[in-house]
Order: C-alpha cells, then sequence, then structure tokens
C-alpha cells in the first residue's frame, strides 16, 4: 500500500470516531486560536502605530523636551523649551521647511457648550497658523487658524471629531458656535476629521491659538515642541544637522555639552513602540508554545488509547497482509491530520478575533501570513511527535496476540 493511500484510511477512521476526532482537534484548535489571536492583534496595533505616526509625513521631525517614552524625573532631566526659544528657533532657522510650534495646556481640560458639559479628559493644547497643514490635521468642517488670530490671541478654536460628536447634537450646526473651554468662551471655526484612537491619542481635544493661551492660561511651566516638515523628502538629515546647529546656540550648549532636548523623526517613535511591543510577541511565541506542546501529550495520550482500542483492527489488518510501515503511517497520518485540521480552525478563529482590534482602531484587516506558515509548520511537528509513538507501538502489535485482544 503507497502512502497515498494511507491517507483516505486515515480520514476515514477519523470520520469513523467523531466525537474523539472533535474533542482531539479541539485540543489544538484552542492553542492555536490564542497564538495567532494574540500574534495578529499584536500587527493590527502595529500597524495602526505607523499609520498614526506616519500621518505626520515621512519628511516631518520635531524638536521636543524628551523622547515622549520616559517617566517620572527621568523625562524631565532636560530643561522645558520654553516659548522664546521655540519662537527664536522659527525665526533663525533658514532651511526650506514649514515649522510649526506647539505645548499641551492640559489633557484634563472641561469644556461646555449648549447641549452638554464633557468630562475632564479633554486634551487642550496651543497652536500656531502653521500647526494643523504640518501636524497633518485634515478638517472635514470649518477652516485652520489665520495669522491675524494667532498674532492677536482671539478666542477661536478648532476641535477634534469626537469632542464635536459627544458634546454636539448635530455636527453640521457646530461651526460658528461659541463653547466654554476651562469657563473661557471660544468660537469654533472647525473640526478635524477622525483618525481614531492610537498611541495613547484620540480625537477628544482643542486647538487654541498660542497667544490666547499665554494670556488666559499659565503655560509658563509648558514645555513646548517644534514641528519641521522639509519640502524635500532627500534632505530631511541635512534639515536635521541645520536644527541641531540652530537650536544648541539657543539652548547655549558647549560644543563638548551633549543635547538637552530630543529630536525624533515622523516613524522613530513609532518604532520605538514598536520594538518595545515585539517583547510581548517574544512572551506570546513561548506561551503558545509551550501550549500546543501541552496539547501535543495530551494528542499522544488519546492516541495510545486509539491503539489500545483498535488492537484487534490492527490484528486483522496484519493478518490480511499489512506491514507495520503501513500500520505505521496510518496512525502517523491520523496525528498529523488532527493537528492541521486544529491549526486551520485555530487560524481562521484567532484571524477573527485578532482583528476586531483593528475595528476598533479603525485601521486595515491583517491577515498574518508568517504566523499562519509558523503554525502550520509547528502544528505538523506536534502532530508527527504526538503520533510517532503511538505509531511505532501499534505497527509492532504481535498479529496473533492483537486478533486474541479483548
Amino acid at each position: 500500500m503507497k502512502f497515498s493511500d494511507t491517507i483516505p484510511l486515515a480520514i476515514r477512521t477519523l470520520q469513523g470516531n467523531k466525537l474523539r476526532s472533535i474533542l482531539t482537534l479541539s485540543i489544538i484548535a484552542i492553542g492555536i486560536t490564542a497564538l495567532i489571536g494574540i500574534l495578529t492583534s499584536i500587527d493590527v496595533l502595529k500597524n495602526s502605530l505607523s499609520q498614526n505616526f506616519v500621518s505626520l509625513g515621512s519628511n516631518t521631525f520635531t524638536i521636543q523636551q524628551s523622547d515622549g517614552l520616559q517617566r517620572g524625573r527621568a523625562r524631565n532631566k532636560n530643561p522645558i523649551i520654553n516659548f522664546k526659544e521655540a519662537e527664536k528657533f522659527k525665526e533663525k532657522y533658514a532651511f526650506p521647511a514649514e515649522i510649526s510650534m506647539n505645548t499641551q495646556i492640559t489633557s484634563n481640560a472641561t469644556i461646555k457648550t449648549s447641549f452638554k458639559e464633557s468630562n475632564p479628559n479633554v486634551s487642550l493644547t496651543a497652536v500656531d497658523e502653521n500647526y494643523m497643514k504640518v501636524a497633518g490635521k485634515n478638517l472635514i468642517l470649518g477652516r485652520s487658524f489665520s495669522s491675524l488670530e494667532i498674532e492677536n490671541g482671539r478666542n477661536v478654536t478648532v476641535i477634534g471629531y469626537d469632542l464635536a460628536r459627544s458634546n454636539f447634537e448635530s455636527i453640521d450646526s457646530i461651526i460658528g458656535s461659541l463653547i466654554s473651554i476651562e469657563a473661557k468662551k471660544y468660537k469654533v471655526i472647525g473640526i478635524t476629521e477622525a483618525k481614531g484612537s492610537s498611541a495613547g491619542k484620540n480625537d477628544n481635544f482643542a486647538l487654541i491659538p498660542y497667544v490666547n493661551a499665554k494670556r488666559e492660561f499659565d503655560i509658563s511651566n509648558e514645555s513646548f515642541s517644534i514641528l519641521i516638515s522639509v519640502l524635500e523628502l532627500d534632505k530631511l538629515d541635512w534639515a536635521i544637522d541645520e536644527a541641531l546647529g540652530v537650536f544648541r546656540p539657543i539652548r547655549q550648549l558647549s560644543a563638548l555639552e551633549e543635547d538637552n532636548f530630543f529630536i525624533a523623526k515622523s516613524d522613530k517613535l513609532a518604532n520605538t513602540l514598536i520594538s518595545q511591543i515585539s517583547y510581548i510577541s517574544i512572551a506570546t511565541i513561548i506561551i503558545g508554545i509551550l501550549t500546543l506542546i501541552g496539547a501535543g501529550v495530551g494528542l499522544m495520550n488519546i492516541m495510545l488509547v486509539s491503539v489500545n482500542e483498535r488492537t484487534r483492527e490492527i490484528g486483522i489488518a496484519k493478518s490480511l497482509g499489512a506491514t507495520k510501515r503501513v500500520i505505521f503511517n496510518q496512525f502517523l497520518a491520523e496525528a498529523v491530520m488532527l493537528c492541521l485540521a486544529g491549526a486551520l480552525v485555530g487560524i481562521v478563529l484567532g484571524v477573527m478575533l485578532g482583528n476586531v482590534l483593528s475595528f476598533f482602531l479603525k485601521s486595515g484587516f491583517v491577515f498574518p501570513f508568517f504566523w499562519v506558515f509558523i503554525g502550520l509548520v509547528f502544528s505538523t511537528f506536534i502532530g508527527i511527535g504526538a503520533g510517532l509513538f503511538p505509531a511505532i507501538k501499534a505497527s509492532k502489535l504481535n498479529p496473533v496476540e492483537a486478533l486474541r485482544y479483548e
């Protein structure tokens, strides 16, 4: 009997024991579902992070106080970038680029409309006239700030989509209406398009002119960020070198002193976050492998029980001319097919569960081809490992003793 003939025989045997086959298949499927589901979710998160940061533009970099990932004292070891330093840089930087300066006033602001009052979780940011363009903020309604509004510090604001949707009855009627931000009246002139929650950010924000913020709020201890969008992508590194040459003297640093500020490309922070998420991937893979090994042990136990239950069947097969190799191939094929069937079910469920996150993050559907391939290969090896000993035991049964087995 050829090995190709063994496969249909193994399939018929598995179909003849449906309950046992389904339970065995489920052991592998659950392990693969968990593994592929978590890895797919991680890929979705990485994809969303990349989209979120690249939205700033691949030709954009930022000068800021720290890398944004540090906490506590480590984050504040550099002095803040104050308004005068940011403004001086904007005046002196001669490289062909768009420049914007901004600072977050608070992340716990409360806004009040004629319909309702928001939770104290609105991000309030002071910006200049270039911020919307450089930061990649697109409008769905209204307009951006004019230079005159920035210079005069007028009480106007551009709000995020989430803030508009949750605090007004109709988005179409918001432009021109008055809202209270921390008990101060502002006229809404624009609404940004929805980008969804990612990298700890969302569309629940309000933007106001920085001159207005200096007058209405205490931002003397807030650090400014400077966004630079280079006009020619291939000159990005030159632009960063030029920015270092301009900003170090502004910060009064000598030639031997290290930078006391941080320059981040638009994709660098995303890559840093993604590299940290990769540790979760490693832990998930280790846990998944251990889970599948445990499933393999369970499969081996079931296959050994199957050998005992089918001892008489094996004796009959051998008495009719079945060789050791035929019996060995049949049991091994059963174990491998059970693992692959469980893997396929687990992959489908895992990909579906993992992409639930993409729905909430409003990112594209992710199919982790690499992890699917690894899952199939590893499941095959688990099947071979789990079926090897039972197959050897079955193939070595004495046909005479097997026929007398009760």
